[in-house]
């Protein structure tokens, strides 16, 4: 996986289209990620208990690794992420403009 926990990243389809946010949870398994504060859906929950109340809640929802890229605050844009091997050590590095900048 080229997205990792607390990259920023940029949305690139779907209702949330255009806002960034930081990844809280990379799934692996399925190929998705939970982003802080985008893609919440609402819940309606039932009491559990006296204690517990019911009503509707919001929830994180899962997106699509491919749905997201890394954004880049110099650029303001998404950019495309990638690995090297500098002196034997794999580097994960960003592609702008035909360069590859190290993270």
């Amino acid at each position: 996986m080229k997205i990792r926990k607390n990259d920023t990243v940029i949305i690139k389809l779907g209702k949330d289209r255009g806002k960034t946010g930081k990844v809280v949870r990379v799934i692996t398994k399925d190929d998705t990620l939970l982003v802080e504060g985008l893609n919440l859906y609402k819940k309606h929950q039932k009491a559990r208990s006296q204690d517990q109340k019911g009503g509707i809640i919001e929830k994180p929802m899962p997106i699509k690794i491919s749905n997201v890229m890394i954004f880049d605050s110099k650029t303001n844009k998404g950019v495309r992420v990638g690995y090297i091997s500098d002196e034997g050590k794999k580097t994960r590095v960003i592609k702008v403009s035909g360069k590859n900048v190290k993270i």
